[in-house]
């Protein structure tokens, strides 16, 4: 009969009943078991940090096309319209003041805009896959603690 057991890495393993204990198994054996499981904890580890990475970076995209479409409403609003409401507001108040107040209202805008792209590209980077990095350390720890076990 077969035990199956989860290691703290997410790595399963099987006994088979009756199997040899670790400390009674060859040391060829126990290197050739190191050498299967570390292949497999860093592919393991690999595979987070991309999808990590790949997160950070569609928050970075947004962010930056965010950026572009203050940019693009910036440019094509205040040509198409700036005309349109100068001339309009120039029926109450001067055309200087009129020209003042639609600038104004367009620059608040696309400081708004911009502001909400920077917030926007500041969750996406630094690009650090931080969760992968914590599994890392987690496992280097078991495995010294582990390795400081079986010294004893």
């Amino acid at each position: 009969m077969a035990e199956i057991q989860e290691t703290t890495t997410g790595v399963t393993q099987r006994r088979e009943a009756g199997a040899i204990s670790s400390s009674d198994q060859p040391v060829g054996e126990l290197i050739k078991q190191l050498s299967e499981q570390t292949t497999t904890l860093v592919r393991q580890e690999l595979e987070l940090a991309r999808a990590e990475l790949t997160a950070k970076g569609k928050q970075a995209g947004l962010g930056a096309g965010m950026f572009g479409g203050a940019g693009v409403f910036g440019l094509y609003a205040m040509g198409a319209l700036t005309a349109c409401l100068v001339l309009a507001l120039s029926k109450a108040v001067d055309g200087w003041l009129a020209a003042l107040i639609v600038a104004a209202a367009y620059g608040a805008v696309a400081g708004v805009l911009a502001l909400s792209g920077r917030t926007k590209v500041q969750r996406g980077v630094p690009p650090v896959p931080e969760q992968a990095v914590e599994s890392v350390k987690a496992d280097v720890e078991l495995a010294k603690q582990r390795a400081r076990e079986g010294r004893r």
